[in-house]
């Protein structure tokens, strides 16, 4: 069965691939800070919002938000759905998707830059989640 993204099942199915993953647990073992992640649907369409409260190596809480000011997370990190496809499809690197203005990122760069690993394992994470995309 695939899931829906963005969607909150998505997210939750997320949570449990990265609260399975080893490497996940050792590569943010020191990482503290929860996220929106935000996907721009395109014209006419309300942005979806993922939280995430991703916490030494855990993911604490997943899920879609409908309401932006229900929660004011360390990081936003924002792109066009179309672009997490290509992140979650390994087409692009989160990074270099930051550094090439793809990925906007509100909060701490350089805790960011710090935890490069967990950011791919995140992301590898992702990837195992069964996906069907909106776009």
């Amino acid at each position: 069965m695939a899931f829906k993204f963005p969607s909150d099942e998505w997210v939750k199915a997320l949570m449990e691939e990265l609260n399975r993953s080893a490497a996940y647990q050792e590569a943010a073992k020191t990482w503290e800070g929860d996220f929106y992640f935000l996907a721009d649907m395109g014209p006419g369409q309300p942005t979806a919002i993922l939280y995430m409260d991703l916490w030494h190596g855990k993911c604490r809480e997943a899920f879609i938000v409908t309401n932006e000011a229900a929660k004011s997370p360390a990081f936003r990190m924002s792109a066009p759905v179309a672009t997490w496809k290509k992140v979650l499809t390994k087409q692009l690197d989160p990074i270099q998707g930051l550094m090439t203005g793809q990925l906007k990122l509100k909060g701490n760069m350089a805790m960011v830059m710090k935890s490069v690993k967990a950011s791919k394992e995140l992301v590898q994470a992702c990837t195992r989640v069964p996906t069907e995309f909106a776009v």
